[in-house]
């Protein structure tokens, strides 16, 4: 499938990246959605909370949030109101420990991913039988989902999959983040990291986890620090090399659409792939201007409502089953 340009047009006065990506998540943000809560066991002993559209009929769509996201969201409240308007029933996925509550082993969540969305996939193929099954991932979530659908191939459960700003090469959106504004981004996540792993640390004290202290600056010592070791890297370049999505782009075998901004201040235009790259069954729609998971029209939230189109064409692709066995 081709590589295309998007219909998105920023006004003029949103065509800065950062402003953009601020607005989107701070100012213009979608009213509070009514859902129903649940939490689910997981097989290692640990759990993860799910929120659920009260539709009692449509699509399911798995939703997966980004870094430190969560229900409030303002980009999963927006694309849980344009889904159902457009006839689907969300179900977002926290992280392990991003719904508010810690969670109860030493690992946590992280780029790469994909086994918890594979068992969450998978789950819902059972849960709701028959139902054409879809799926979203936003940035962090993004790459894990496109991770998830190459590791899968043709045997994903999946009607289609919506992937909006994922950081496809872990290094260089490390790189990126460590320069100039966007050390701001950087700044303000690693203080939730850290703290959420201080509290992490405190309740598995015989495990002596590496302490989050104020010298790791910067994604790269993080990652390196905490995030591979504890979640079975060698490193750094191990965690970013094997957990990177583009490599994993031409092994996709169902329909999936990826929407990234040339100006997100996340990463640079250097990760996007080439046409080459992408298998058949996957579109690569870019913009000039959006930022990271921002893409406003003024005050309309316009990503929102591209979310709803994109995954309503992707309801069922023809000759596809949408609820194959899974694996």
């Amino acid at each position: 499938m081709p590589i295309i340009q998007s219909p998105y047009k920023a006004a003029r006065w949103l065509r800065n990246p950062h402003l953009q990506t601020v607005l989107a998540s701070r100012v213009f943000t979608p009213d509070v959605v009514d859902t129903d809560c649940e939490r689910i066991e997981l097989p290692d002993g640990d759990f993860v909370d799910i929120n659920l559209s009260k539709r009692p009929v449509g699509d399911v769509v798995a939703i997966f949030h980004g870094l430190a996201g969560c229900m409030q969201s303002s980009y999963i409240r927006g694309a849980f109101q344009t889904l159902e308007q457009a006839g689907h029933r969300p179900v977002l996925m926290h992280w392990r420990g991003c719904s508010g509550e810690p969670n109860r082993l030493a690992r946590s969540y992280h780029s790469g991913a994909s086994d918890d969305i594979r068992w969450f996939i998978n789950y819902l193929v059972t849960r709701f039988q028959g139902t054409p099954l879809l799926a979203l991932g936003y940035s962090l979530g993004a790459n894990a989902l496109l991770k998830y659908l190459g590791e899968e191939g043709d045997q994903s459960p999946l009607s289609g999959a919506l992937a909006v700003s994922p950081p496809l090469v872990l290094q260089e959106g490390a790189n990126r983040l460590n320069q100039g504004l966007a050390r701001i981004y950087q700044r303000h996540l690693l203080t939730l990291m850290r703290r959420q792993h201080e509290q992490k640390r405190l309740r598995h004290p015989s495990l002596n986890l590496r302490a989050a202290t104020p010298d790791l600056d910067s994604f790269w010592k993080f990652d390196d620090a905490i995030t591979a070791p504890l979640h079975g890297y060698a490193g750094v370049d191990d965690y970013y090399h094997r957990c990177s999505a583009r490599q994993y782009l031409p092994d996709i075998r169902v329909p999936v659409h990826i929407l990234c901004a040339r100006d997100d201040p996340f990463f640079t235009p250097d990760i996007l792939p080439h046409a080459s790259e992408l298998s058949r069954q996957t579109t690569l729609e870019l913009t000039p201007n959006g930022g990271h998971v921002g893409f406003l029209q003024g005050r309309e939230r316009w990503l929102d409502k591209r979310v709803a189109e994109v995954l309503s064409g992707l309801r069922v692709s023809p000759g596809r089953s949408p609820t194959p066995g899974c694996r």
